[in-house]
């Protein structure tokens, strides 16, 4: 896969269902989390893009074509109190080692570093 192939971008459908897949799938395989995790990955995903304000928060999905294969979110709601929340970071098994990752993360920090966050 080349780099050009992958494609960063905000919010597409889908993406709360294949997210909270690939950190179901994941979190399965290597700790035994069940039925009760990927939920919570799905409602807590969820309710932060209904409240998602650009101010403050941050989300981006990885994109091999039209398949997701990665995400990264940074929930500022808190960024003045106690800092803002990375969350959501994955990119899926099969597209590990090909800077996916690395690209996520980048576009977490410089977004951080725009809004002057103190603390994340």
């Amino acid at each position: 896969m080349v780099m050009n192939d992958i494609k960063i971008s905000g919010y597409i459908p889908g993406a709360i269902g294949r997210i909270a897949e690939i950190h179901a799938t994941y979190y399965h395989k290597h700790w035994d989390f069940h039925l009760f995790f990927e939920s919570k990955v799905a409602i807590e995903l969820s309710e932060f893009l209904r409240r998602f304000n650009e101010a403050h928060d941050g989300f981006w999905v990885a994109s091999v074509g039209e398949k997701i294969v990665g995400a990264i979110a940074i929930d500022g709601i808190n960024h003045n109190s106690v800092g803002a929340h990375l969350r959501w970071f994955i990119v899926a098994p099969e597209n590990q080692g090909q800077g996916i990752g690395e690209r996520l993360i980048g576009e977490a920090v410089a977004f951080c570093r725009k809004k002057k966050f103190n603390r994340v």
